[in-house]
Parts: structure tokens; C-alpha cells; sequence
């Protein structure tokens, strides 16, 4: 079958120095790929942009490989089968996956999850029933263990990944004292989310509003940003506190060497300080997605989706990461499901 249709797909024009610009991508227009037996094809709906992609667009040894030059960006991507090879899913089936930054990807059904749009709306597949929620879950239930009124401190408390650890260490009995940049986002976190306690970064002295809100220390922190915030937490550290690392997005643009100073705090405290990847939760992902969809059956979870409109945008939304534009997961939509 031959497809008159074009596609588009973003690649890496350069290697970023510092803050990714437009000048890093590249759209290019290719033909809709022809699906070889067993493939399925498939129309991109929504793309997430997600922090971690910014480590992948440096050619440096990570857990993941470099994003090649010339050659589509990938990252996860809900969409809509148009065309199946494949007796694993069939022409209109929602699906998920780690694809090209394209309109159109040709993909293997290994690749793939189906997609219930029966448990939410399909773009939660990215956000809280996803990988950020996947993130979240593991990261503070098996390595940051909160018991009932313990005091948890999470930084990028709005974002994708730091809003949904707010609820579920709520859902835990824990006291949370959630740190953002700005009131919408502080509002959002304690009137939404249910933190206990707010901080904003730009504009409190860290340390001294800390201090205040932590009266009786910080027993986990879980850390999506590392910098000077982090720099304030580790001081308060209890005795026996988990950290569960999970970003570093002060950093990520930044070519100079950047604290904290960690050694003697966690020494101090014998606190446990771990960094972690969600694929290390690969195969207990169904039992947090089955904890997740009930929680979030019960209404004790919620999202927010800071969602931009066409695949011309996408570099856009990217870069609007790192200017902490976000509320919640950022997406972008680029097509209409059919």
C-alpha cells in the first residue's frame, strides 16, 4: 500500500550548550512509513516533554543512550492505531509507547501498551497513570517509606512527577511541606493538592521558611531539582531520613559544578540517600499502575495537564520546562483522535 500522505518528524540539529534554543531542532517532512508484517501504525495524539530528555541531548554516558544527531527525538507518546499488521491490536486501539517525535511511527507490538480509555482520559497514560506517576509511586513508597506523620518535603512539588508524590504521601498520613515557584503553583499544591505547608523558591529564603515549616525536621525529601533548594533541606535532616533522587533540573543547563554539599548532613543524620530511574520498577509497573488507578477510581488522586496545541509546538513546550511554565505534566496535542 502506498501512502500519499506526508509526515513530519522533529530531529537534533545540534548538540545544546547550556539552555536548549529552536536552533537544537530540525522539523523534517518524510513519507509515512509503509508497516512491514506484525507492525502497527500509528498516529501520534499526545507527546510528552519531560525534563530527563535534556541529559539525552548531550553526547555523554547516562543510563540511557544520547539522542543520535540528525535523527528524531523519542519520548513517550500516546496514539491511535490507523493500520495493523499485527493481530495484537486492531485499527482504532489507544496505545503507548517510547517513539519518534513524528506525526506517523511504524512500531512493533513489544513496544507498545495498550491504553484503557475506560480508566481516564488516554493522556493520563503519560502523566499519572504513567511513567511520572510510576515515578513518583516507587520512588517514595520503596525507597523514601513514609510512615503516618513523618514529615516529607518534595521539591517541584507541582510538577508532573512532584505532584502526584504530594497526594500519595498524604494518602500515607504523612505531613507534607511541598516547595514551588510561584503562587499559582503554591496555591495549587496546598488547595489541591492538600499540602500541609508551602514554600516558594523565588521569592521565601528557603532555609528560613524550612526551618518554619519543618518544626520537627524532615524525615524524606524527595528531590526533583538538587541546587541551592536542596542545599536548605539537607540541614534539617532527621536521623534514619530517606531521599529518594530523582532529578536534578537546576542543573540540567548548567556547565559548572553545582552543589549540594551532601557528605557530612547525611553522615550526621545516617540518612539514606538513593538516586533511582523508574525502568529500575519495570517489573512491578502493573501493581503500581493497579494502586494508582485506584486511588485514582477513589478520587483521592488528581492531575493537572498543562496541555499545548500542535506538533509545530513541541520544541516549545520543551524549552518551557526550564522556565517552569508547567503546571502538572506538560503535553503536547497534535492530533485529534478518530
Amino acid at each position: 500500500m502506498t501512502h500519499m500522505a506526508k509526515n513530519e518528524e522533529i530531529q537534533l540539529a545540534k548538540r545544546p550548550e547550556g539552555t536548549p534554543t529552536e536552533e537544537n531542532f530540525r522539523f523534517v517532512e518524510t513519507e509515512i512509513p509503509e508497516l512491514e508484517e506484525g507492525q502497527v501504525l500509528i498516529k501520534s495524539i499526545y507527546i510528552s516533554v519531560d525534563p530527563y530528555m535534556r541529559g539525552r541531548m548531550n553526547d555523554t554516558k547516562s543510563y540511557v543512550p544520547p539522542y543520535e544527531l540528525d535523527a528524531p527525538i523519542a519520548g513517550g507518546v500516546v496514539g491511535q492505531v490507523t493500520e495493523s499488521k499485527s493481530d495484537q491490536f486492531q485499527k482504532g486501539d489507544y496505545v503507548l509507547g517510547n517513539l519518534p517525535w513524528a506525526r506517523y511511527n511504524a512500531a512493533n507490538p513489544e513496544n507498545l501498551q495498550k491504553v484503557d480509555p475506560e480508566l481516564g482520559p488516554i493522556s493520563t497514560a503519560l502523566g499519572v497513570m504513567g511513567m511520572p506517576g510510576l515515578t513518583a509511586y516507587f520512588g517514595l513508597t520503596d525507597i523514601g517509606e513514609p510512615k503516618s506523620g513523618e514529615t516529607v518535603v518534595v521539591s517541584g512539588a507541582a510538577g508532573a512527577v512532584g505532584s502526584t508524590v504530594v497526594q500519595i504521601a498524604k494518602i500515607l498520613g504523612a505531613r507534607v511541606v511541598g516547595i514551588a515557584g510561584s503562587p499559582k503553583k503554591l496555591d495549587y499544591v496546598k488547595n489541591t493538592l492538600g499540602a500541609d505547608e508551602v514554600i516558594n523558591y523565588k521569592e521565601d529564603n528557603v532555609a528560613e521558611a524550612l526551618e518554619k515549616a519543618c518544626p520537627d525536621g524532615v524525615d524524606v525529601y524527595f528531590d526533583n531539582v538538587g541546587g541551592p533548594v536542596s542545599d536548605a533541606v539537607y540541614p534539617l535532616l532527621n536521623a534514619h531520613a530517606r531521599i529518594p533522587l530523582c532529578g536534578s533540573i537546576s542543573s540540567y543547563n548548567k556547565k559548572e559544578d553545582q552543589g549540594p554539599r551532601v557528605h557530612g548532613y547525611l553522615v550526621k543524620s545516617k540518612a539514606k540517600m538513593q538516586g533511582f530511574i523508574v525502568a529500575d520498577y519495570s517489573d512491578k509497573f502493573a501493581e503500581g499502575k493497579k494502586q494508582l488507578s485506584e486511588w485514582f477510581s477513589q478520587e483521592k488522586l488528581t492531575f493537572e495537564e498543562n496541555v499545548v496545541d500542535g506538533f509545530e509546538n513541541v520544541p516549545d513546550a520543551f524549552l518551557g520546562l526550564f522556565k517552569g511554565e508547567n503546571l502538572g505534566k506538560q503535553l503536547v496535542k497534535v492530533a485529534e483522535t478518530e
